[in-house]
């Protein structure tokens, strides 16, 4: 399903919406975290899929791999670690800790007893309890009850305590906050709700290092035009959306690129919220294979953003990702091999769902010269599921990757930059 948000507009970046997210915030969190060693150095890949972009008779297909992110293996790894240390530094702004030393753990020992807590389908959980190993500090993460053991394992790996609950993940997101007033801990989240807005902000403000990374490869800066004709997004509760449109709007202004957003059908808040022009709830169950966008409350503050600019919204089923997954982790003679997860791979799964479509081509205004721009925000951050909805372990698709690699030397090039 498809709506039109007739609420987008193409301006310059909005003075009021620059005040909460904007460029200058974003990349100085991008410097912050480059100094953190739970980060591959350098930018992930954008590859190309000039194969794929000739199936769906488009101009060409770019993937923003965030699956190489990390060894956390998701986009994630970019905004719970720098809105935990930006939360220390408002809490102890006397002692003027360096994002530095604190990644570094050098102030371990004042920070013992700190203890942040958050709720998570998976990803997010991950990243903050990476970060406050790193740091030092406590960490405590609320599991839904359909979030697989799997995930909890990875999560308990990196030093967490993990809670379960019986309800979805936004009856989560409830028990952290009753259980931060309870206990005096911290909430670090990254969804939005009444009273809480200056971490989510945070860790919106990390995710616009994708763009700014994007942009950089493309060599597509402020004063140039913009790459993209198109840029599909996961949808969730907003943030990682808001987090890069915020950023390419402030760049390209009423010149940026047609946005989209996908999401599950059954955990579809933010085509609720273009339907209603408010933020708003979804209409289902949220349950979804895919967990990281399994989200049944958009994040208000990530909404303000998301109606000024995205231009539509969509939904897809479950297959759809599962078919999108195949499609990446197969490759083709010249499409590299990618390791997308479920919600890695919503974007070109909704690319797809589109294409197929002469009225939907024709209304997102998709053609030969189209230039789509797609993000995999996660690997195999579960490998038993990916191995069981691809049909083959992850360990496979990347031997691909390397033997794709040797056999067209002439695609690639040094260091982690545009394929």
């Amino acid at each position: 399903m498809l709506v039109h948000n007739a609420s987008a507009t193409r301006r310059k970046y909005d003075d009021a919406l620059r005040e909460v997210l904007n460029q200058k915030g974003a990349d100085e969190s991008r410097r912050w975290l480059s100094t953190w060693d739970g980060l591959n150095q350098g930018p992930t890949p954008l590859w190309r899929l000039p194969d794929a972009a000739e199936r769906l008779q488009l101009g060409s297909i770019s993937v923003k791999d965030e699956g190489r992110r990390s060894d956390l293996g998701s986009f994630k790894a970019l905004g719970a670690p720098i809105a935990l240390v930006r939360l220390i530094r408002r809490e102890w702004p006397a002692h003027d800790f360096a994002p530095q030393a604190l990644f570094s753990g050098a102030h371990a020992a004042p920070l013992q007893k700190f203890t942040v807590i958050s709720a998570t389908d998976g990803n997010h959980g991950r990243a903050l309890a990476a970060a406050a190993r790193s740091i030092g500090c406590r960490c405590v993460i609320v599991l839904h009850r359909h979030v697989s053991e799997e995930r909890r394992l990875a999560i308990e790996q990196l030093g967490a305590q993990v809670l379960r609950i019986e309800g979805n993940y936004d009856e989560s997101v409830r028990e952290a906050a009753r259980l931060a007033d309870e206990h005096g801990w911290y909430v670090v989240s990254d969804t939005s709700y009444d009273g809480y807005e200056t971490i989510p902000r945070d860790v919106m403000q990390g995710y616009g290092a994708i763009a700014a990374e994007a942009i950089e490869q493309e060599g597509a800066g402020l004063g140039s035009a913009c790459a993209w004709t198109h840029v599909f997004i996961q949808g969730g509760v907003g943030g990682l959306a808001a987090g890069v449109v915020s950023y390419l709007v402030e760049t390209y202004g009423e010149n940026r690129p047609t946005f989209v957003v996908v999401e599950p059908q059954q955990a579809d808040c933010l085509y609720q919220s273009a339907l209603s022009g408010h933020a708003a709830h979804a209409s289902g169950s949220t349950e979804s294979v895919m967990a990281g966008l399994a989200c049944g409350d958009t994040s208000p503050l990530a909404w303000r953003f998301l109606r000024e600019a995205v231009d539509y919204f969509m939904t897809i089923p479950d297959e759809a990702a599962i078919v999108a997954m195949r499609c990446l982790a197969d490759g083709a003679s010249r499409d590299i091999p990618i390791i997308a997860g479920e919600s890695g791979a919503a974007g070109l799964a909704g690319l797809m769902q589109v294409a197929k479509s002469a009225a939907h081509r024709a209304t997102l205004g998709l053609g030969r010269q189209s230039q789509v721009l797609l993000l995999n925000t996660e690997g195999a951050t579960a490998p038993i599921l990916y191995g069981e909805l691809v049909g083959k372990h992850a360990d496979h698709v990347l031997a691909a990757q390397t033997q794709w690699a040797a056999s067209v030397p002439e695609k690639m090039t040094l260091g982690r930059q545009v394929r």
